[in-house]
């Protein structure tokens, strides 16, 4: 790996961002859109964290803080940079951003069925809480 770099996104980033979700990460969300990520990144500029080498997308990770509990979410890397320290860097931007808004403990969404993403969070020291589901209910206007 060259030069990695790791940055909060910018409103210029986001069409390269949501392009990237296509190829990289697992799933779709109810929120991969345009206006859908520019909430995000107005309401909590720093959430948004990209990795790039040598000016390149690699990876992304979402780490939102509500003030009480931190989430992670949209954790991608690029196939061809899996495996060479982008998701480790990533987290590790995440969970210090965490530890000075005061976050004590973070959570992370990942798929029941995408195994090599499990491996990926174990590694990182995540554990799933088996006495826990996700509850949701899509909210329409």
């Amino acid at each position: 790996m060259t030069e990695l770099r790791i940055r909060a996104a910018a409103p210029d980033d986001l069409d390269a961002v949501l392009a990237f979700w296509k190829v990289a990460a697992e799933g779709t969300s109810i929120s991969d859109d345009r206006a859908g990520v520019e909430r995000l990144v107005a309401r909590d500029p720093g959430a948004l964290i990209l990795a790039e080498i040598d000016g390149e997308l690699a990876g992304t990770v979402i780490a939102g803080f509500d003030g009480w509990r931190c989430h992670l979410y949209r954790l991608a890397v690029r196939p061809d940079r899996r495996r060479r320290g982008v998701g480790a860097a990533l987290l590790t931007a995440a969970e210090e951003r965490f530890l000075r808004l005061g976050g004590r403990r973070a959570d992370a969404m990942v798929l029941t069925r995408n195994e090599t993403a499990q491996h990926a969070w174990r590694a990182a020291g995540y554990a799933p809480e088996e006495q826990w589901r996700r509850w949701v209910k899509p909210l329409t206007h």
